[in-house]
């Protein structure tokens, strides 16, 4: 894995573990933000010929990706 792959992936689960905080607590505009940033790291991944889908919940990868 290279240093960009590894950058990525550690960001996404950051934002996927301060996603499920946000949704256990309710916290909406939060959940958004965690969201956002999610699909940030999944388009800069995809604009570098990586995918990262497997590394999201299908909820947010399909509202993400379309599939």
């Amino acid at each position: 894995m290279s240093e960009f792959e590894a950058v990525v992936r550690s960001q996404t689960d950051q934002a996927k573990r301060t996603l499920t905080v946000a949704r256990r607590a309710g916290h909406d505009y939060e959940v958004h933000l965690d969201a956002a940033q999610i699909r940030d790291r999944l388009d800069v991944a995809a604009g570098h010929g990586r995918r990262q889908s497997g590394r999201v919940d299908p909820v947010l990868r399909s509202a993400t990706l379309g599939e």
